[in-house]
């Protein structure tokens, strides 16, 4: 679904990203871990065409995302849900909501997926006509997720999700990415929290200074010695 090859990505001299390849298979939770800097996040804004590569390519069903203005990436199918959640902070929660779906044009269609967000968060529900920047932190990333979601992605990139929240809030968020991903959208996660990560993850890759470390399924890398050691504290 998603394939990323010998990305290389530079900030001024910095080379930031380093012949990084991956793939993303559809259905999978996939998880990007590492320590602070290591390049996580760029990576996330690469894919997304918000920073330019230097070379390699970046392919999404077939299309070269390298040549795609990050507008039309959103129409493809592919959303993302940034660090730190970038909620418009003045707005309300439903017209935070209804921003996410703004590459659809069917009114019922549009209705129904609001419906079922509103299920899957009830707090969004009882907050609708909350200004969103009044929200507690957890449910502001509740606002992100949801947003993402009023796109009908068939992926979704997420950037730090656990950040910032007390562990309840974590568990609770998630479990939320544990229910998306069972109804059949694919994630592309980027988690400081790596046991977290790796919890709910179908494969992971461990990433150090801009380079592809270790790489394998999320399960037996929770029980390498050296991530345990690295990440997860151990």
């Amino acid at each position: 679904m998603l394939t990323v090859e010998n990305l290389k990505v530079y900030y001024g001299m910095i080379n930031a990203i380093k012949d990084v390849s991956f793939r993303v298979e559809q259905g999978e939770v996939i998880a990007l871990i590492g320590a602070n800097g290591a390049g996580k996040t760029t990576i996330l804004h690469t894919i997304t065409g918000l920073v330019p590569a230097k070379s390699g390519s970046i392919t999404f069903k077939g299309i070269n995302l390298l040549k795609t203005p990050a507008h039309k990436i959103v129409g493809m199918g592919m959303a993302h849900v940034p660090e730190g959640r970038r909620i418009f902070q003045e707005l309300t929660v439903y017209e935070n909501l209804m921003l996410g779906a703004y590459t659809r044009k069917d009114k019922k269609a549009i209705s129904d997926t609001l419906a079922k967000i509103y299920k899957r968060f009830p707090r969004l529900e009882e907050r609708k006509t909350q200004i969103a920047g009044t929200l507690s932190g957890g449910e502001q990333q509740m606002l992100a997720m949801g947003r993402a979601l009023m796109s009908k992605p068939s992926i979704i990139l997420m950037d730090e999700p656990s950040m910032g929240l007390s562990p309840l809030y974590v568990n609770e968020i998630f479990d939320i990415i544990r229910e998306i991903s069972k109804s059949g959208t694919t994630i592309l996660l980027v988690e400081q929290n790596a046991k977290k990560a790796l919890s709910i993850a179908d494969r992971a890759y461990v990433l150090e200074t801009g380079n592809i470390v270790l790489d394998g399924d999320a399960k037996e890398l929770m029980n390498d010695d050296k991530v345990k050691k690295a990440y997860l504290g151990e």
